[in-house]
């Protein structure tokens, strides 16, 4: 179901700009190393979310 699909990609854009935020914060107060880590995984989130995205849009335009 495309819908499922969508959830999912949004499931991942939440999940990288929580991380987004959370490493901003982290660096916001000089904890570097936490910072890169929280970085880090916000690009993988992103990542997913890209790929998600792109899945969605696909099973998207099956359905037309």
């Amino acid at each position: 179901m495309p819908q499922d699909a969508h959830h999912k990609a949004a499931e991942h854009h939440e999940n990288a700009a929580k991380a987004h935020r959370t490493a901003a914060e982290h660096h916001g107060k000089g904890d570097h190393e936490a910072g890169k880590k929280h970085s880090a995984t916000a690009l993988e989130h992103s990542g997913k979310a890209h790929e998600a995205s792109q899945a969605a849009h696909q099973k998207s335009q099956q359905q037309k």
